[in-house]
């Protein structure tokens, strides 16, 4: 224990009661109490569908029109505790959070991505005056955390958004896809001047492990892949904290 955590004793951020445990601002309790997202899921999106199903199950959305990530799963649902940290990360400044937050994204990948090659991390970006006005980009915090723990690189330029979508909240599945629609760009993709035609990608042949917080439709992160894969990445795995 440090002699901070003696003058200031840390507080779990669900109960408010003492944290015991490695995390930082979870206690045992209140991670126990976080709703894990397991099978039976979407083979491809990782969407938990109810009952039990004894085969590869691929969802109707997927199966009707396929994202273009090779794969995405979640941790937790999107409620409890796990959804008041993400909203306070994402709202409130709560950044003394994403510790204990990278180890619930590092347990979902150490599940579902253990036997795959991850060369690269990269996140969802956000547009550069929104990221300005919020002064941080919680995807790409939580994303460097996590590269720490993996032990694998943080892809942090070439990949951008190109401009500010409205709000995803309250739309439809169709409506969050036409809003984010060529709202990204990797590499060479969007207007670059400094582009010498001919040259050869730096994400070419990379597969990557795209982080976000939370997913919803999978619009976003579908719309990400996209990008990436235009731009020469062989796979696109995504992770997010929660699932909504």
């Amino acid at each position: 224990m440090s002699l901070m955590d003696l003058l200031y004793p840390r507080r779990c951020h669900g109960c408010h009661g003492s944290v015991e445990s490695e995390s930082l601002y979870f206690c045992w309790d209140c991670l126990s109490e976080i709703t894990c997202v397991e099978p039976p899921f979407c083979s491809i999106c990782g969407d938990p569908v109810p009952g039990r199903i004894d085969h590869e199950y691929v969802c109707y959305h997927c199966s009707r029109k396929p994202p273009h990530f090779d794969r995405a799963r979640s941790a937790g649902r999107y409620e409890g505790l796990l959804g008041d940290a993400l909203r306070d990360l994402k709202y409130n400044g709560a950044v003394w959070l994403v510790p204990d937050l990278a180890r619930i994204l590092h347990a979902c990948v150490q599940t579902h991505y253990a036997l795959l090659e991850i060369d690269v991390l990269c996140y969802v970006p956000m547009y550069s005056t929104h990221q300005r006005e919020r002064e941080y980009n919680q995807a790409q915090l939580l994303a460097v955390a996590l590269g720490r723990l993996m032990g694998k690189p943080v892809r942090r330029r070439g990949f951008r958004r190109l401009f500010m979508a409205g709000s995803q909240t309250g739309l439809t599945a169709s409506e969050r896809a036409a809003n984010v629609k060529n709202a990204f760009a990797c590499g060479r993709g969007g207007f670059n001047p400094f582009f010498r035609e001919g040259r050869r990608s730096a994400w070419a042949g990379l597969s990557c492990l795209l982080i976000d917080d939370v997913m919803t439709t999978g619009a976003t992160v579908s719309e990400c892949a996209r990008a990436l894969k235009a731009d020469g990445v062989r796979h696109v795995y995504v992770v997010t904290a929660a699932r909504g």
